[in-house]
C-alpha cells in the first residue's frame, strides 16, 4: 500500500494523524476477527442507475435571516467559501432555496429598507426561534446578487396569509431581480422557480386555515395564486422561472385522499393549463421531530436500515412524478424537524447520516436534496454568522462562536468528491449491494463507466463505547452488468477517508487530510490518500466513510 500527499513529501506521522486511526487499520486488517464481506462493483452503469445531479446536495435557507446568509453591504465571504468548496469539486454551485416557514409570514412593503422581522423569545428547546412576522422590500430579494455566479435559486412566496395581492408583489419583485438587467442577473445568478406556500398540508393545524381545510381547498387556492403570479409577474410557459408544485410536509401517497403528488396529478394540476409552467414537484422530509423537545438516539438516525426505510417510503411519489415527466426533489429536509435534536443533529454521526441519506435519495430518483439551514439551528451544515447563544441550550456564550461549519458539512464535501467535476459526462449513480447490516456503498459512473465509489460504515462508535472500535473488511471484485463472471483483476484505486474520532464528536473531522473547521471555511491541510490494489482488503471502521477512485 502506497501513501501520497500533495506535495508528495510527507512524514509517516502526518499520514497517521490524518486518518486518526491509520495504525489500527493496518493492524486490524491482519486480525482474523474483522468481518470479511465480498462486494461486487459493475464496470458499466446498471439499468437501475439514476441520474446523478452535480447540485445533488443543495441548501434551503430560512428566510427570516436571509441577509445574514447573503450579506448586506457585501457578500458573506464565509458562506460563499462554503459554497465554493463544493463547487470546486463538482464544477457546479449548489442550488439555494429561500423561504420555508418564513415565506408564509412575509408581507411585501417597499418602504422597508430590506427586512423588518419580529422574533419571539428564545427557549431551551428553540434557542434560535423563527420570526413571527416579516416585512420585506425588493432590496431583500436583491441580496441574491451576492450568491456565486452560476447559482440557481428557488424563492418562496406567501400563500399562508391568503393575500393574493401580496404574493403577486413578492413574485414581481423576485422576477425583476433576476430578469435581464436585474441585479442578480448581472451577477450570473439564476431563478429556477417560485414556490407558492410552504407545507400547506399543515395549515389546518397551525392556524393558517380552519381545521376542516382540505386538499381540494388547497388546490383551488393554489391554482388561483398560481395564475395571479403568472399574469402579474409575466411568466412564460415552458420557460424559467417555473412554479414549484407541492412543497408538502407529509404525503399520504394516495391519488384520492390527502396531500400527495399523486393527488396533485390526479387533480389535473400538471396536465391542465398550469402544466407548462411546472417542471418540478417538491416534498419535504425529516427523519423525526424535536418540536416538543424529545429527540432520538444518534445510533438510530445513523442506521442503514432506517435511512433506507425513510427514503423508500417516497418511492410511489417519485414514480408518479416521473411518470408525468417531471422532476422530483426533496425541497426541504434534514435530520429532526424544529431545528434538530441536541447531541444528535450537530454531531459527526449526523455527517454519516447525511452522506448515506443524500446518496440513497439519489439512487431512489430524487434529483436534488435541499438541506434546511437557519441561523443557530442545530442541524446546520453551516453557521454563517457569529453565534452569541449556545445552539443546544440557548444560554449566552462567554466566548461567542464565529462563523463555522458543523460536522454535516463534511458529508457535502464527500458527496461532491464522489460526483466529480467532469462537465461533459453523463453522470449516474447506483447503490452497491453490501451484504452487511452496517455498511453501504454507492457507485458513480461517467458516460456509463465506473469512476468512483463511496463506502459508509453506519455503526455508531461513541465516546462511551466499552468495546474496541469495530471494522469491516471489504473484498472487491468487478463485473459487467448482467454477467455472472467476476474478476479481482490487478487494478488500482486511490482511497480517501472521512476520519472521525467518535460519532458524538462535534468537531475534529477530516476528509483526505483536510480540515474545513477554519475561520474562513478555506480548508487547512495537505491532501492525503493511499493507493492500493483492487485485490487488497479495504478496511472501513465504524463511523467512517471511504471514497475510492479507480485509476
Amino acid at each position: 500500500m502506497l501513501t501520497f500527499t500533495f506535495p508528495i513529501l510527507v512524514s509517516l506521522l502526518s499520514v497517521l494523524t490524518d486518518s486518526g486511526h491509520a495504525a489500527s487499520v493496518l493492524s486490524r486488517s491482519r486480525n482474523n476477527t474483522v468481518p470479511n464481506v465480498n462486494v461486487t462493483l459493475t464496470l458499466a452503469a446498471p439499468v437501475s442507475a439514476q441520474t446523478l445531479d452535480s447540485a445533488l446536495l443543495s441548501f434551503s435557507i430560512e428566510g427570516d435571516r436571509w441577509p445574514d446568509w447573503a450579506g448586506v453591504s457585501k457578500p458573506n465571504a464565509f458562506f460563499l467559501n462554503c459554497l465554493h468548496n463544493i463547487a470546486h469539486l463538482t464544477g457546479v454551485q449548489p442550488s439555494v432555496r429561500v423561504g420555508a416557514n418564513s415565506e408564509d409570514k412575509t408581507i411585501f412593503n417597499q418602504s422597508i429598507p430590506i427586512i423588518a422581522a419580529n422574533f419571539p423569545n428564545w427557549t431551551a428547546v428553540t434557542p434560535y426561534p423563527e420570526a413571527l412576522s416579516i416585512q420585506v422590500s425588493a432590496r431583500y430579494y436583491h441580496l441574491s446578487k451576492h450568491m456565486p455566479a452560476g447559482t440557481h435559486m428557488i424563492w418562496g412566496t406567501n400563500l399562508g396569509s391568503n393575500n393574493t395581492a401580496n404574493a403577486v408583489k413578492e413574485a414581481k419583485a423576485i422576477v425583476s431581480t433576476f430578469s435581464h438587467g436585474g441585479v442578480a442577473h448581472k451577477s450570473g445568478v439564476k431563478l429556477d422557480a417560485i414556490e407558492i406556500g410552504n407545507e400547506a398540508d399543515l395549515y389546518s393545524g397551525n392556524g393558517l386555515r380552519p381545521s376542516n381545510w382540505t386538499f381540494d381547498n388547497w388546490a383551488s387556492e393554489w391554482t388561483h395564486f398560481a395564475w395571479a403570479i403568472i399574469n402579474g409577474a409575466s411568466l412564460k410557459p415552458h420557460k424559467t422561472p417555473r412554479l414549484l408544485a407541492g412543497s408538502f410536509g407529509f404525503s399520504t401517497h394516495s391519488n384520492t385522499s390527502g396531500f400527495s403528488p399523486q393527488h396533485l396529478i390526479a387533480k389535473g394540476i400538471l396536465s391542465g393549463p398550469l402544466g407548462p409552467y411546472i417542471e418540478t414537484v417538491s416534498e419535504h422530509h425529516y427523519s423525526g421531530s424535536f418540536c416538543a423537545g424529545s429527540g432520538g438516539l444518534l445510533a438510530s438516525l445513523m442506521s442503514k436500515a432506517t435511512i433506507r426505510g425513510n427514503v423508500t417510503s417516497f418511492s410511489k411519489d417519485i414514480k408518479a412524478v416521473k411518470a408525468v415527466n417531471r422532476t422530483y426533489i426533496f425541497g426541504e429536509t434534514n435530520s429532526y424537524s424544529c431545528h434538530g435534536a441536541p447531541g444528535v443533529s450537530d454531531t459527526a454521526g449526523a455527517a454519516i447520516w447525511t452522506l448515506d441519506y443524500v446518496l440513497q435519495s439519489a439512487t431512489a430518483g430524487i434529483r436534488r436534496v435541499f438541506f434546511h439551514e437557519g441561523v443557530g439551528f442545530k442541524y446546520n451544515l453551516i453557521q454563517p454568522v457569529t453565534l452569541y447563544r449556545d445552539i443546544e441550550t440557548g444560554q449566552p456564550l462567554s466566548n461567542p462562536i464565529p462563523p463555522h461549519v458543523q460536522p454535516q458539512y463534511y458529508a457535502a464535501i464527500v458527496a461532491a468528491s464522489l460526483i466529480g467535476k467532469s462537465k461533459h459526462s453523463v453522470k449516474s449513480i447506483a447503490e452497491i449491494t453490501v451484504p452487511n447490516t452496517n455498511v453501504g456503498g454507492y457507485a458513480a459512473y461517467e458516460n456509463h463507466k465506473l469512476k468512483r465509489a463511496v463506502f459508509i460504515n453506519n455503526n455508531a462508535y461513541l465516546r462511551n463505547s466499552t468495546t474496541p472500535r469495530g471494522s469491516v473488511a471489504l473484498h472487491l471484485s468487478l463485473e459487467l452488468p448482467g454477467s455472472s463472471s467476476r474478476t479481482t483483476r490487478e487494478g488500482r484505486m486511490e482511497v480517501r477517508r472521512l476520519a472521525i474520532g467518535h460519532a458524538d464528536d462535534k468537531s475534529g473531522l477530516r476528509f483526505a487530510g483536510k480540515n474545513y473547521e477554519t475561520r474562513t471555511a478555506v480548508p487547512r491541510g495537505k491532501e492525503v490518500f493511499t493507493v492500493q490494489g483492487l485485490s487488497e482488503r479495504l478496511v472501513i471502521h465504524d463511523t467512517e466513510a471511504v471514497l475510492v477512485t479507480m485509476i
